[in-house]
């Protein structure tokens, strides 16, 4: 009885050594170092340090890529007042969007009414709620998408330039539409103006057909 308390008493005594020890011990290697000890840190913490860590971060992105939200990338920046150089060259532009799934249709309608419909009206016709045929808080008549061969005519370009950074009495909605859905906005505006086309060219045919 005596032995196994002197030998319960030994190991006691090497447990309490050893954890109060203060001795610093080398694990050696470690498989993924990187998980065991982070190099992450807090984004609101002191990083003047990073370099001293050997992490090399510019807080810039890597060259060539661009974040989600700016897929569908317009190469033309905004011309100078009183210059429309870009203006011009944006009818190039091909829209990246050549059709709408039912789907995306539907979503580009709603963002359209959202935020173009208010002026340019529900059907395209330059008459929202703003005008209201005249008698609204806007005095002056929205274009006309659909009924007006100007506009029926423009480039999908010139329209997505206009949207991005404005023109004449409209403003930009680069802040409230992503370049993806602008230039889904513009597929829909498209769409029906063919529709439209589509449909007086079928009236007349129709007429004949019941002479």
């Amino acid at each position: 009885m005596m032995k196994k308390l002197s030998i319960i008493t030994v190991l006691s005594a090497a447990v309490v050594i050893v954890s109060c020890s203060d001795v610093k011990r080398t694990p050696g290697n470690i498989y993924m170092p990187d998980m065991a000890y982070s190099r992450a840190y807090e984004t609101y913490a002191d990083h003047s340090n990073l370099a001293e860590k050997g992490i090399h971060y510019t807080a810039m992105p890597v060259a060539g890529t661009i974040s989600r939200e700016e897929e569908m990338p317009f190469h033309l920046t905004k011309d100078a007042p009183g210059d429309s150089t870009n203006y011009v060259a944006s009818k190039l532009v091909k829209n990246p969007i050549d059709s709408l799934s039912a789907k995306d249709e539907a979503e580009a309608e709603r963002l359209y009414l959202v935020n173009c419909g208010i002026c340019h009206g529900a059907k395209l016709n330059g008459n929202g709620p703003l005008y209201k045929d005249g008698n609204g808080p806007y005095a002056a008549k929205p274009a006309t998408l659909v009924g007006d061969a100007k506009y029926e005519a423009m480039p999908e370009g010139q329209m997505f330039y206009s949207v991005a950074y404005g023109k004449n009495m409209m403003g930009s909605y680069a802040s409230q539409m992503s370049r993806k859905q602008r230039w889904m906005v513009i597929r829909y505006i498209k769409d029906q103006q063919a529709k439209a086309k589509s449909t007086a060219t079928a009236a007349p045919a129709a007429a004949a057909v019941t002479k």
